[in-house]
């Protein structure tokens, strides 16, 4: 029987990713999977930030083997992508059972950006595609979507996703998440849809109020119960050990709604 738990996603970074440019005041040490285990979650989404965890991940990965499944980013924080790093993550995939696929972070650009809306384009979204069959298994695709972006025509290159990840960057804009969700649906009616929550107010530079979290975590669940998501992503693990109110609210939140079984 699946389990809330099962349906859990922690969205990692390599430690201290996070100690410079957001106001968070205080140096974090944990690594993805340490965090994974504190915060109790099965599941990783494993993301380049600054160019850091430096290639080759091979040794890097070993103790994400412990965990039940992870993504690795192909395209990493503020959109950073190579054809050397997406061809390495593929070979990484053919060596780990437990990565599942490969993730888009800060795919899309804003509408006054040049060039393409994505990083990669249509065509190139298709050729990495096609080379996602490694090890006799078929790699999957997800991709960050903010709220922001919901007006955008992205349908083309959603369409090419597996996984779309929604996210509200900043915390006033929670109380839209019934709205923007139904928007996420209609732009990507076929992928299967993750809620992204933030533990800290990365848009604001502030902590997260612990009745946000309440709210977007309960969201989500109702969501999962219903059916109407796969699974939630807590961000970041590069802050699990700094003792934040809504990161230690989010902990126990976990520990009450993990075990229940999902129908």
């Amino acid at each position: 029987m699946t389990t809330v738990r099962d349906r859990m996603w922690l969205w990692g970074h390599e430690a201290g990713s996070h100690d410079t440019e957001w106001a968070i005041g205080r140096p974090s040490r944990i690594t993805p999977v340490e965090a994974a285990f504190y915060m109790d979650v099965p599941n990783l989404i494993m993301v380049r930030y600054h160019d850091k965890p430096e290639m080759p991940f091979d040794q890097y990965a070993i103790p994400f083997r412990r965990l039940k499944q992870v993504f690795w980013s192909v395209v990493g924080g503020a959109g950073r992508s190579s054809d050397e790093e997406r061809r390495h993550v593929l070979e990484l995939a053919v060596r780990n059972p437990n990565i599942i696929g490969v993730f888009m972070d800060d795919f899309f650009r804003r509408p006054q950006d040049a060039g393409d809306l994505g990083v990669l384009g249509v065509k190139e979204l298709q050729s990495l595609r096609n080379q996602f069959t490694v090890a006799g298994r078929r790699l999957e695709l997800g991709v960050t979507l903010y709220t922001f972006q919901l007006d955008m025509p992205l349908a083309a290159h959603l369409a090419l996703c597996d996984w779309v990840s929604l996210w509200t960057w900043i915390e006033p804009d929670l109380k839209d998440l019934e709205e923007n969700m139904a928007k996420c649906e209609q732009l990507a009616p076929r992928s299967r849809k993750l809620l992204g929550l933030y533990m800290y107010d990365y848009g604001q530079r502030c902590p997260m109020p612990v009745e946000a979290m309440h709210m977007q975590s309960q969201t989500a669940l109702d969501w999962l119960r219903a059916g109407r998501i796969e699974g939630m992503i807590f961000l970041a693990s590069c802050i699990c050990d700094l003792e934040l109110e809504a990161v230690e609210w989010t902990r126990d939140w976990i520990a009450k709604v993990g075990d229940e079984e999902l129908g």
